[in-house]
């Protein structure tokens, strides 16, 4: 695995693109529309690490890195589980050649926040 790390953050963006995403910033607004937070958890997040194959799938699932939950274990180990799903159920990306040839094998990392 390289060691370059990049980071991804969380927009809330458009509508979904019908063509391949042609940029890191398409990938990270692509991402951002899979999350919905759970109801009734605020002030928190959890930061997933995670990395892409060149065909838009994930090289494995996603590790936490960093969380915060307010509430109690179970609150915790729903929020993470939603952030996970909610990565895992955005797959499979379509990238350009020129994103998948960047973006594969690298390991970013990705917070999810909850709702203000």
């Amino acid at each position: 695995m390289r060691a370059m790390v990049g980071a991804l953050l969380l927009s809330q963006a458009g509508p979904l693109l019908a063509e391949p995403l042609r940029t890191i910033g398409e990938v990270s607004d692509a991402l951002g529309r899979c999350w919905t937070p759970p109801a009734g958890i605020k002030d928190s997040f959890v930061t997933l690490k995670f990395a892409f194959r060149a065909d838009g799938t994930l090289m494995g699932p996603p590790q936490p890195t960093a969380i915060r939950v307010t509430g109690d274990e179970a609150q915790r180990k729903a929020f993470v589980a939603a952030a996970s799903a909610a990565l895992e159920g955005c797959m499979p990306l379509e990238f350009s050649q020129e994103v998948a040839d960047e973006i594969a094998g690298v390991v970013f990392t990705l917070r999810f926040n909850s709702a203000e």
